[in-house]
Order: C-alpha cells, then structure tokens, then sequence
C-alpha cells in the first residue's frame, strides 16, 4: 500500500508525512508540496528538507495562476497585509460568520483533488493530509472542518472508483494534540517552517506563530525550529 502526502514543511503536514512513514514505510511514501503564490519559499524549502530526512519521494506542483484573482493577504501579489492577531482575535472580528483574511479560496479542496489525480497515477491507495481542528474553528479555515473532509472523501473514493481515500489523522484534534504526537515518533520539527512572513527568522506575531507557538508551549517542550535558529 503507497500514501501520497500534502507536505507544505510545516508542523502538521510534517507529523502527518511521519506518521505516514511510520505506518507504510519510506519506500511507499511521496511527498507532494504545492506552490500556491504564497509571499516567500520558506515553507518549500522546509519540505524539501522535511522529505529528504526522511528519505521519501519528493513531488511539486505549481497552482498559483488557480489563485490570480485571489486577493489573499498570504498571496505574492495580495495588497492586503498579514494580520499580526490570533485567529481567535481574528475569529471574534467577523463573529465566525467568515473565513480569516489568510484563507485561500478552497486551497484545500483544490490540493486534494490534485493530490487525487497524482495518487492514482502512482499507484497510491491513500492521501494524508495535516488539517486540525484548530484551524477549522469558528469558520477560520472551513476547508479544514470534518464536515468538508466527510465529504472530499466521499467524492474522491466514488470518483476514484473506490481506489483511493483521504486521511486527515489530526482533523477531530488540537494542533497542541499534533505536536505531541509528532514528539512521540520524532518528527524533525527543527526542520519545519509555519510563519507567514519569509523572514530569516519567525515573525512570531502572526496568527500561525502563535499557535505554533502555544502547541508547544502546551507540550512543556521549547519549538526545535527556534533552538536551531539560535545556535
């Protein structure tokens, strides 16, 4: 049995390509990372060097002229600026009525049915991806909730002539809950990039940064990535 796993380098995509590893081993794993337009290649790097520990296959593919007329503030060519919030603060604002300002237009869905197309040419019987419950809270990220994983995989397991399945390990549980499974198989988390910004180092006030970082506060373990910067 393969796995095809969404890798974008940062933290829940790599528990989940660990996870993957674990369960199939290396040899029946790929990596696929997509760029979407995002402001900086942080996070491709990060993936490049998230599939090169573990050894697996490494794909990419390019989606950003899907997200041209997206004005996104996490898209190159946005005019809108990264808010420097919480998503709670954030969530709060628009009274959970709509997504956050750094959602991209049904990313997700149209990763998956990518990922769905590539699965099947390579012989895969199963996409992971790294949703969690976090970001599907109070209409943050709706492409993250279980309701839209319920419901890509049932159009991907009919569409794929029941072939193919999605697995979303970490979507009923907290990115903190991610963590610490990633901490319990060894997840290379110093290698994982989750900022927004594309700076040298995390800008640590935007909304990603901070979840990151209460995750791990939560853990009692201090973020590998930032003990690494730092040496």
């Amino acid at each position: 049995m393969k796995a095809l796993v969404l890798s974008s380098g940062g933290v829940d995509s790599t528990t989940a390509l660990g996870l993957a590893v674990k369960k199939y081993g290396r040899e029946n794993v790929i990596a696929l990372s997509v760029f979407y337009g995002q402001k900086h290649d942080k996070e491709i790097r990060a993936s490049i060097a998230v599939a090169d520990y573990y050894g697996v296959e490494h794909l990419f593919l390019d989606l950003s002229v899907i997200f041209k007329d997206s004005n996104c503030s996490l898209l190159r060519h946005s005019t809108e600026e990264i808010p420097e919030e919480s998503y709670a603060d954030q969530i709060r604002k628009t009274e959970g009525e709509k997504p956050v300002s750094t959602y991209v237009p049904f990313r997700n869905g149209l990763f998956l049915s990518s990922a769905a197309s590539i699965a099947l040419s390579r012989d895969c019987s199963v996409i992971y991806y790294g949703a969690h419950a976090d970001d599907s809270a109070g209409a943050a990220y709706p492409d993250c909730s279980p309701v839209f994983n319920n419901a890509m995989n049932e159009a991907i397991w009919e569409g794929s002539g029941h072939q193919l399945r999605i697995e979303a390990p970490f979507v009923n549980v907290s990115k903190a809950d991610v963590v610490r499974m990633g901490l319990e198989i060894g997840v290379p988390y110093e290698l994982t990039w989750s900022c927004y910004e594309g700076g040298e180092e995390p800008c640590g006030k935007c909304a990603t940064c901070i979840d990151r970082a209460a995750a791990f506060a939560a853990n009692h373990v201090e973020d590998p990535a930032l003990v690494r910067i730092r040496k």
